[in-house]
């Protein structure tokens, strides 16, 4: 299906943007340490350092170097999923804008309608499968689709799409028993073409199909919120990291801290900053996630 297929691809594409990012932090962290370790070689010439910081520098280099020839092997094998994906030979891919650089919506809009979630391919073909049950289905259809807002104020999960998760047998057929011909005795039984038994399987299989698709909306929506959130905590750690890397390489040249500390900043800034990438690309998945979630977006 289109949704799928675009889902698939955006997902991929910021996966590729993201190993992108990995590998740039990762190539400028060892020109970094590279300049770091010339720099101690130095410092030890001139008696300012020792074996060990000389050591310890070496370490540095090599633990940004190593993780350059995997994050190329990860890109160009993303580069062949992605050429895979658009119907292409494996090959490169023409790069658009950075990840974080990509446009994302503020906030999802509130009040978004569960009548998003009829053009879900699975929603579609369980409904077709109750109209082959019982040709009046058609009449009765709206009875069975629950009809509540997903979103509230924030673009965040409703608390009416909350509610009907935590408690979906009772919501389900209360809302059903305002207009809802199909579970009476004597209309069941007169009106059905087929058995009562594969009548009631095709009702379950539909039911069971929209709570899913109702539940894979508000995982979505959860962790949207939650992902942004997460994101713009590592943000601060990874400020704070570089800011304390900063410092450590300015009190080591001053005699003010041993190299051992600056190793440890260092290390903690370079993971810091792998982490944020991370983070921002699972802000960006949580939104494809709602997109297919939704049945291809939030736009009618």
């Amino acid at each position: 299906m289109i949704s799928s297929l675009v889902a698939n691809v955006a997902t991929a594409y910021f996966q590729l943007r993201a190993l992108d990012s990995q590998l740039d932090i990762s190539e400028r962290t060892l020109a970094s340490r590279q300049q770091s370790l010339k720099l101690t070689h130095v410092l030890e010439t001139h008696g300012s350092a020792s074996g060990l910081d000389v050591s310890q520098a070496e370490q540095l280099v090599y633990t940004a170097s190593e993780t350059i020839p995997d994050l190329e092997r990860q890109i160009q094998q993303q580069e062949n999923l992605l050429s895979i994906l658009l119907g292409e030979n494996p090959g490169p891919i023409a790069r658009g804008r950075a990840l974080t650089d990509q446009l994302l919506p503020q906030n999802v809009p509130a009040g978004l309608p569960s009548d998003l979630l009829q053009r879900r391919p699975d929603v579609r073909q369980a409904e077709e499968i109750m109209v082959a049950a019982n040709a009046q289905i058609g009449v009765a259809k709206a009875s069975f689709f629950p009809s509540l807002s997903l979103t509230g104020l924030g673009g965040l999960e409703s608390n009416a799409l909350h509610r009907f998760i935590s408690e979906p047998s009772e919501t389900w057929y209360g809302a059903l028993s305002v207009s809802q011909p199909v579970f009476q005795g004597g209309a069941l039984r007169s009106g059905l073409r087929l058995t009562r038994a594969q009548w009631q399987e095709a009702v379950l299989s539909y039911r069971q199909t929209v709570q899913n698709a109702l539940g894979q909306v508000s995982d979505s929506l959860i962790a949207s919120q939650k992902h942004r959130e997460f994101r713009e905590q590592q943000e601060l750690l990874t400020q704070a990291a570089q800011r304390s890397d900063q410092l450590s390489q300015v009190l080591y040249q001053h005699g003010g801290v041993s190299y051992l500390q600056v190793l440890t900043n260092e290390t903690n800034y370079f993971s810091a900053e792998l982490n944020l990438v991370q983070a921002q690309l699972n802000e960006r998945l949580a939104l494809v996630q709602l997109y297919q979630a939704l049945g291809g977006g939030w736009q009618q």
